[in-house]
């Protein structure tokens, strides 16, 4: 199951208490203080792995708790220091404060890690409070408290490029055939309810990543079909693929209405570079291919006609897509 939101709360380890302690051994009957601090509680670290690419388990752990660090002891030994909880999130994620809404950090790389709470310092035993004028204090302190947040994690995919397109439009069978992706396709509308990510290998050390989102349709800013909930995941993409039906009434009429969607979501959207596809073409017949030929778009966005069944127009294609995110990097 997709799941790109979640709730949850945090909270890292109290630092442990310093401790008043005296030293007695053998022959030393009043010994000085030897009180230890306390050991440092423990963190709540997030740390993004590539291998995950939902936020499910979240909506079943939502409490992360680290432990507190240990008192201090005697002969001026301090506390064990407790371990830090390590929490896994997918690459992408955004965690934010919950009650306040204030972003606090973009985890975009495998591997990278941030201490959203860190633990409690531990607090300090009587040895560190002796002097010439008071060699026997009485007195200690306790640890830190440790942080405590509540968070939540919003989950924007990562890809190169953006496939968009009306339901149907063959945005599924075009990721199945340029990548190892494997969606569920089938002749009607919404097939895909979720955000696919495929790998497309262009040549040797030139690869690039393709998402696909949900079909929209004309409204889906006004919440029709399944709205505009899966843009978000294609807001970090170098550029957008339009794909649109050959067998369409009206293409252009097509290409305005998926534009304006995006734009609704956002003015950043139809700001990225661009490439149109028109699909299906194995059922176009040569009256079809030659109306298709005459249509005009925009200057700056390159027009690809393509059959992803047989192929047709699948590798310069590609090698537009991979030109537009070579640029990019």
């Amino acid at each position: 199951m997709f799941i790109d939101s979640a709730k949850i709360h945090v909270k890292s380890g109290k630092g442990g208490d310093g401790i008043i302690h005296w030293r007695r051994e053998k022959f030393i009957p009043k010994g000085g203080p030897d009180g230890g601090n306390g050991g440092v509680g423990g963190d709540v670290i997030f740390r993004a792995d590539k291998q995950i690419n939902t936020l499910l388990d979240f909506r079943y752990h939502k409490k992360f708790i680290a432990k507190n660090g240990n008192p201090g002891e005697g002969s001026n030994k301090e506390g064990r220091s407790a371990e830090p909880i390590i929490i896994k999130i997918p690459v992408g994620t955004l965690i934010r404060n919950a009650e306040t809404g204030e972003l606090i950090a973009d985890i975009t790389d495998d591997g990278q890690e941030f201490v959203i709470a860190k633990g409690g310092k531990g607090g300090k035993g009587n040895w560190l409070f002796r002097s010439p004028t008071n060699q026997a204090p009485r007195v200690c302190t306790p640890g830190i408290p440790g942080e405590e947040y509540h968070l939540e994690l919003e989950l924007k995919l990562l890809a190169d490029i953006g496939l968009v397109g009306f339901p149907n439009a063959g945005k599924s069978t075009l990721i199945s055939t340029i990548s190892a992706a494997k969606p569920k396709i089938a002749d009607y509308p919404f097939t895909t309810l979720v955000p696919n990510l495929g790998m497309v290998y262009f040549q040797e050390n030139k690869s690039f990543v393709v998402a696909d989102i949900p079909g929209l349709i004309e409204g889906a800013h006004e919440g029709k079909g399944l709205g505009i909930q899966f843009l978000k995941h294609i807001e970090r993409t170098k550029a957008l693929l339009y794909l649109i039906d050959c067998s369409s009434d009206d293409i252009k009429r097509d290409y305005k209405i998926l534009a304006n969607e995006l734009k609704a979501f956002s003015n950043d959207l139809p700001k990225k570079k661009s490439i149109i596809a028109i699909t299906k073409m194995d059922i176009a017949d040569d009256d079809l291919l030659k109306a298709l030929k005459k249509l005009k778009f925009p200057k700056t966005i390159p027009v690809h006609f393509i059959s992803a069944a047989t192929n047709d127009g699948i590798s310069s294609l590609i090698e537009a897509m991979w030109k537009i995110v070579a640029k990019g990097r």
